[in-house]
């Protein structure tokens, strides 16, 4: 089945008699009771009863309707029965600081607002009054003054589904907000489900799903990746889908040991909160041939643990890179083989050949714009028929990013000789010392303490290494050693995990995390494309 309409998909999956088996690792919100195993039938139900809820409250066809609660997949059932009503669907991350919720509900003026008490309250403690920006609030878990509950809206009808033109706005989501307060990304049926979602429905060899397969997939559900996810999941019928909402690996490991996967979806820092896991011989990834990372790129180490891990014959890492605004751009495949070689320390920066037929790529000077030949470091531009509409309430930055057809990513690469890109830096953490990316690959292949490592740039001082560590500390006698062939750094920082302040995706606020340890937030680059 090729994913169409959002709005019907989990009739239509339902209605295919697939025999899917969902799990969750906690009940929804939504949930009427405590339930973590649904079948396809149920959840259709549970879309459609959401609809009503929604029509009840006050959504109606090309109305904005925002969603901000905890992390779930139920996110993407609110945004499913929002479609479904006719209404526009904008997924907010609960993650976001109550000032960025409050700036960017202004620029939807949403006419509802479907979120939880928890998510009110942290937003009046910071100073933001959320519910004010909306026409009509609905709280899911309770009911506060001048806002509906859930008995107002319970035991509606569900409208009947509301058909959009494939190029009116379909969905709005938000960038992962490293630099600041996020944009507002919408999207189309034709660009996201049309260009994205069913390029991914194809049972491709050794990567397309396959009936027999148990997917997990442990994500930021407010993000876009997973109402493609969704759309494209779904509509291939696997057996089982698991869903995990935590970061925690002792939280993660019942539900991976109870339903194993043989695909694996996950946040890059959910790979190296769980990388522990891969350990034992009795490992929940042992049945593991294909593992999919988006957002960010992985370090070796990582990757080289979960593929050891795996007991199939020859397991795959694919790893996708893009934008909210674009969906994929480049993929690139891993092996066990192919991640040996990278045990000196070059690193996966690769991100690999643009996705055939889809995506074109050009690498040009970021002051003229004009190409660069192969081997030189600029910005990458990128054309896509996937490319979204634009931004809510900042056109004059959406064309700013746009050169005629071409699309400007925000970041620096390089494309070799085969057609594939070298990712160095975002263009507002360059440095012209070294390729900050390149340099935390390296650390982390020669710290194996390091859960992570982050390099910042200065202006007019050496880059501020940060290494992150199960305890905080860090081996000095080592560390000289890591960095001995190296440009000059500074003295590191040593952070635990939770010291880091990150997106709701779990990347690093460079510019945050530059302000808390030197008081600067100026950054070598201009910033003109963030």
């Amino acid at each position: 089945m090729k994913p169409h309409d959002m709005g019907v998909l989990f009739d239509e999956c339902a209605a295919q008699r697939m025999g899917t088996q969902v799990h969750l690792d906690r009940p929804f919100t939504i949930g009427a009771d405590a339930r973590t195993h649904y079948t396809l039938p149920q959840l259709a139900a549970l879309v459609r009863d959401a609809a009503g809820w929604l029509t009840a409250a006050g959504a109606g066809p090309g109305d904005r309707v925002a969603i901000v609660k905890d992390n779930h997949w139920d996110y993407d059932l609110l945004a499913c029965a929002t479609v479904r009503a006719g209404a526009v669907p904008a997924q907010l991350s609960a993650h976001l600081s109550g000032e960025a919720l409050r700036t960017l509900l202004a620029r939807l003026a949403p006419a509802l607002l479907v979120t939880t008490a928890q998510v009110l309250e942290r937003g009046r403690r910071e100073g933001a009054d959320l519910a004010a920006a909306a026409r009509a609030t609905l709280v899911l878990d309770g009911a506060l003054p001048g806002t509906l509950g859930m008995d107002d809206v319970r035991g509606h009808t569900a409208p009947g589904p509301h058909r959009r033109h494939d190029d009116e706005p379909l969905v709005i989501h938000h960038t992962s907000g490293t630099t600041g307060v996020p944009k507002l990304v919408v999207h189309s049926t034709r660009t996201i489900i049309g260009k994205l979602a069913r390029f991914e429905s194809v049972r491709l060899p050794r990567i397309g799903l396959r009936r027999s397969d148990t997917l997990v997939n442990a994500s930021a559900f407010a993000h876009g990746r997973t109402f493609c996810w969704t759309a494209s999941a779904l509509s291939m019928g696997p057996a089982a889908i698991s869903i995990i909402t935590t970061q925690d690996p002792n939280l993660a490991d019942p539900v991976l040991r109870a339903h194993p996967p043989t695909v694996l979806e996950a946040l890059p820092a959910s790979f190296v909160r769980f990388q522990p896991l891969t350990e034992g011989l009795d490992n929940p990834f042992r049945r593991v041939r294909l593992v999919i990372s988006t957002y960010d790129a992985m370090h070796p180490p990582t990757v080289r643990a979960y593929l050891r891990a795996s007991r199939h014959r020859s397991p795959v890492w694919l790893e996708g890179w893009g934008q909210t605004e674009t969906g994929p751009l480049t993929f690139r495949f891993h092996t066990r083989r192919s991640v040996h070689r990278t045990s000196s320390g070059t690193g996966t920066r690769n991100l690999g050949r643009p996705v055939p037929v889809k995506t074109r790529l050009r690498v040009v000077d970021p002051d003229t714009l004009r190409p660069l030949p192969r081997g030189r470091a600029g910005l990458v531009l990128a054309r896509t028929a996937a490319c979204a509409l634009g931004y809510v309430g900042e056109e004059d930055r959406w064309s700013a990013k746009r050169h005629g057809t071409w699309w400007n990513t925000g970041d620096i690469g390089a494309r070799n000789r085969d057609g594939s890109i070298d990712l160095l830096d975002r263009e507002v953490d360059r440095t012209p010392q070294l390729s900050c990316l390149r340099t935390e690959d390296l650390l982390e292949t020669r710290l194996p303490q390091a859960l992570e490592c982050v390099v910042l740039a200065e202006p007019g001082r050496d880059p501020l290494p940060v290494v992150v560590t199960a305890d905080g500390a860090l081996d000095r006698a080592r560390w000289k050693e890591a960095v001995r062939d190296l440009p000059p750094l500074r003295e590191p920082v040593a952070l635990t995990w939770d010291q880091v302040p990150r997106t709701g995706t779990g990347k690093v606020r460079r510019g945050e995390l530059l302000h808390r340890l030197t008081g600067r937030s100026d950054t070598s680059g201009s910033g003109r494309w963030t």
